[in-house]
């Protein structure tokens, strides 16, 4: 669990940034977001879809907006497949996405996102199968995106570069259909760094998720406390005069408050 209260002294980035919050965090720490004013990145994974209902999301939505609290959303991944080939699978996966997607009146987020999802070692022996399914997931879910004034956000996990992000956003051939750069992954799971994937995907850039590790695991460190090149990503980002949304997602209890002191000499 994150110290939420460590956040007090940061109220000038707090009102710039958003802080992942799995929903059941959110809802037994309501008070507490709300008293240091910290805007959730609102997660959905789990059983919280399934076993909570409409007005259970309700309630802390309005507890959010009565505070004048902005959120964004980060949707299922655990096992979801939006491209699988297997009909039944595919079927599944949109359907619990539809779900997450189905509180976007409800929260009213600035963005949702979700995981691209391509794994060469599972969809590279038929991609193309695997490009076309996963567009029609994504051409469903723009829909309601923009019908809501909600930006959609594809974040790179397993992918190893930028070209699947690229060519699946061409397709979707909108403005509300955006790239999130999660540095994270890129270093444990891409082995590479930000150079890899921009200037490729600026263009495309709407977020940036925050976290940092040492280049082998997923650690979900504070920012600035692994080896990720946070000050040369933000130092290029300023020089194109590009201003994403920006995700605090790390794990440990002193996470937050070592993140924002690290982008707070980062901005």
């Amino acid at each position: 669990m994150l110290n939420l209260n460590s956040a007090a002294k940061f109220s000038h980035l707090t009102s710039r940034c958003f802080v992942n919050a799995p929903f059941q965090m959110l809802r037994e720490n309501i008070d507490e977001f709300i008293v240091n004013r910290i805007q959730p990145e609102i997660g959905l994974e789990g059983d919280v879809l399934y076993e909570l209902g409409r007005e259970d999301f309700s309630h802390i939505a309005c507890r959010l907006q009565d505070a004048g609290l902005s959120c964004t959303i980060h949707s299922p991944f655990y096992e979801i497949s939006p491209g699988a080939v297997d009909p039944y699978i595919r079927q599944v996966s949109r359907k619990k996405l539809r779900l997450a997607f189905d509180l976007i009146p409800v929260f009213k987020p600035k963005s949702i996102v979700c995981h691209l999802g391509f794994e060469e070692n599972k969809h590279g022996y038929k991609e193309k199968e695997w490009f076309s399914y996963s567009l029609e997931t994504w051409q469903e879910l723009l829909e309601i995106a923009i019908s809501n004034h909600t930006l959609l956000m594809l974040e790179n996990t397993y992918e190893y570069g930028p070209e699947k992000h690229e060519k699946m956003l061409s397709a979707l051939n909108s403005s509300s259909a955006c790239f999130c750069l999660d540095v994270g992954h890129v270093l444990a799971f891409a082995g590479g760094n930000w150079q890899d994937w921009l200037p490729a995907l600026l263009p495309r850039l709407g977020q940036l998720h925050l976290h940092d590790n040492n280049g082998e695991i997923d650690e979900h460190l504070a920012v600035c406390q692994g080896i990720f090149d946070f000050s040369g990503l933000f130092a290029y980002l300023k020089e194109k005069k590009i201003k994403p949304l920006l995700t605090l997602e790390p794990h440990q209890e002193e996470g937050l408050s070592l993140s924002l002191a690290a982008l707070d000499k980062l901005l």
